[in-house]
């Protein structure tokens, strides 16, 4: 006896409410394992240690941007500008996909699993290979994805300055956070989207809400995304798996899950992601699609008791959230004062002084609300010409939405004050 399957799923968002699974290719894509990962995967990284209820994952977000997509498709639809059934799937299949390269707690450790890797570039390298197990039904998804495919504004609606990506995130994450700055009306941004030379563009009537989002995001980049709190839990984070990783190629005996152990124990490159390295990319699919937050949790309970101390130092501070302290100033730290942290460091917690530079360290962040650089987000106007934002919004007068805002911290033992 075979059974139907009935593939036309609705989901209960909190965000959004009921959104539907809109094909069967969709919910085959859904089902898969490679994307039931991302249900492991916290959107916010360590956010949840500054805001309790940021614990949503990618899988949430990737359905919550595929609905704003289908809904974008069928606004544009609405005013005439033609999608064949292809590419709107392909469109969808694009956008569920986007996030699927994301390795453990999202940007916090992105760059640092695989050294100098984007989890965009791992994306694509899975998104190949779904292509290939899908016999070939993904390629002009891999097309919009990459911008390759000649009617551009479908790859607008995946990555762009207005994307649908963003619209999501912006809004989920301010759910979940409780940061009611970062609330954006994204179902008014959608209805005002329009097609004009094969590129995005916004109705003027639309423009006050594309403002708003635009300093949504401004505000939750600095008190949500960049809370100083936030940076020191990353970073301690980034250095767990930095000493993790030097131990490991020093033959250093160290408990890991399967999947964790051997992005410890073996140097991968992009070389190896292209298929030009001595790992294979289906081999790096194989043992990315199997790593997720919880190797890594478990994994630090254990060297929280390692005979390192600096693994056992830095992996007992994470699980008992004894974080790092951490400063934010518009100028760079004076390197006397970090030079005197770290002699105090190694004072303090029995380290060697080149032990201490994973105790002790500066960097910078920056944030660009809207780039110059990339393609500008058009305007719609009424008598039908279009202009660019900078053009006919006041908030650019000022130019403080596009200059990039420059800060640095500096991370020390609290013992150290």
């Amino acid at each position: 006896m075979t059974y139907r399957v009935n593939k036309r799923k609705i989901v209960n968002d909190p965000v959004y409410g009921f959104i539907s699974i809109p094909g069967d290719l969709i919910y085959d894509l859904i089902e898969h394992p490679w994307f039931q990962r991302l249900r492991h995967i916290r959107q916010l990284g360590l956010t949840s240690l500054v805001y309790p209820g940021a614990t949503h994952s990618r899988f949430q977000h990737c359905l919550g941007a595929l609905h704003l997509t289908e809904t974008a498709i069928k606004t544009l639809k609405s005013k005439g500008v033609e999608i064949s059934e292809e590419e709107e799937e392909a469109t969808l299949v694009a956008i569920l996909l986007h996030d699927i390269g994301h390795g453990p707690f999202s940007h916090a450790l992105e760059k640092s699993i695989i050294e100098g890797i984007s989890h965009e570039d791992i994306s694509l390298m899975l998104i190949n290979s779904l292509n290939k197990e899908f016999k070939n039904r993904l390629g002009l998804a891999v097309d919009i994805f990459t911008g390759s495919y000649r009617r551009k504004f479908l790859h607008e609606l995946v990555t762009s300055q207005i994307d649908m990506d963003r619209l999501d995130y912006l809004r989920r994450d301010c759910f979940y956070t409780g940061v009611i700055e970062g609330s954006v009306g994204s179902d008014r941004i959608i209805r005002m989207l329009n097609v004009v030379d094969d590129s995005l563009c916004v109705d003027e009537k639309g423009i006050y809400s594309l403002e708003k989002f635009l300093i949504a995001r401004r505000l939750m980049y600095w008190q949500v995304y960049m809370h100083k709190t936030v940076l020191s839990s990353e970073s301690l984070l980034v250095n767990v798996l930095r000493r993790a990783k030097e131990l490991a190629r020093n033959n250093t005996d160290l408990y890991a899950t399967p999947a964790l152990s051997f992005f410890l124990f073996n140097h991968l490159t992009k070389a190896d992601i292209k298929g030009e390295g001595d790992f294979s990319p289906e081999h790096i699919a194989f043992n990315f699609t199997r790593l997720d937050d919880s190797d890594f949790f478990v994994s630090i309970k254990y060297w929280s008791d390692h005979s390192d101390k600096v693994l056992s130092e830095l992996s007992g501070r994470l699980v008992r959230r004894d974080l790092l302290a951490v400063e934010l100033q518009n100028n760079p730290f004076p390197e006397e004062r970090i030079e005197k942290l770290k002699d105090d460091t190694v004072r303090l917690l029995g380290v060697s002084p080149e032990q201490s530079e994973y105790f002790v360290y500066s960097n910078a962040i920056s944030n660009l609300t809207y780039s110059p650089e990339a393609p500008e987000v058009k305007i719609l106007l009424k008598n039908g010409r279009t202009a660019s934002i900078s053009e006919v919004s006041d908030l650019f007068n000022h130019r403080i939405m596009s200059e990039r805002n420059t800060k640095f911290f500096l991370c020390y033992p609290k013992e150290c004050r």
